[in-house]
């Protein structure tokens, strides 16, 4: 498990996919896009190819740069294209249905030191894990939206995952120019967890008729930040 993960499948070409394919493709390594739309995986490839042009206006990127990045962004709509991966990624929709279909579907398809990493905001990593075959290799990644500009990345270990694998995918997060935070598995993680306690709080104020709304998140805007 102690490979470079250089090549990266990403599985769900929406929003959170595409941003982090693109991170990904800027810190030179391979992506493999997995959608079951194609039309997703165009819609992704166009939004890619958008984004790094403007980082090119901006001078974060030079013009070399992101043609080199985009030849290394290559979408699929078969799972079967996650083969050569060292990483997958599964940021499809928050059911666990969904992911635990996946995550058997995986175990079929990859090389048995891949490490597989879903992307949930707050489904649990453990029961996640449980459907593989080698839970050890199954963890989560947790990157906010926008990914491109969002610092944060949650590295969620469960009581089954390898250390080794919880230690490339952080090498790999560091490389992506993230700061990833270690956290156990709990619903929320603790970016999410916290800020339910907030919302929570909110509406709380709200009903009791102690501040209106627009109190409520100007006072969190201004005087925290958010």
């Amino acid at each position: 498990m102690d490979t470079p993960l250089n090549t990266v499948a990403v599985i769900g070409l929406g929003t959170m996919g595409t941003g982090i394919a693109e991170v990904l493709a800027r810190a030179g390594r391979e992506v493999i896009g997995i959608d079951i739309s194609e039309a997703a995986g165009a819609q992704a490839v166009s939004a890619i190819e958008a984004s790094t042009a403007r980082a090119v206006r901006r001078e974060q990127l030079t013009e070399d740069e992101r043609r080199d990045a985009l030849a290394r962004v290559r979408t699929f709509t078969d799972l079967q294209a996650a083969a050569d991966a060292d990483l997958v990624i599964e940021v499809a929709p928050e059911s666990y249905e969904i992911k635990q279909q996946l995550i058997r579907e995986l175990d079929d398809v990859v090389r048995p030191g891949t490490i597989i990493a879903t992307g949930t905001n707050a489904l649990s990593v453990t029961r996640l894990a449980a459907e593989s075959q080698r839970p050890e290799r199954v963890l989560g990644l947790h990157f906010f939206n926008p990914a491109p500009a969002m610092k944060l990345v949650e590295v969620v270990s469960s009581v089954l995952t390898a250390p080794a694998a919880v230690a490339s995918v952080t090498d790999l997060a560091y490389a992506l120019g993230k700061e990833p935070v270690a956290v156990g598995d709990r619903p929320g993680f603790v970016a999410d967890g916290l800020l339910f306690g907030y919302l929570n709080q909110a509406a709380a104020m709200y009903e009791a008729k102690y501040a209106s709304r627009e109190d409520i998140d100007a006072a969190m805007r201004l005087g925290c930040g958010l």
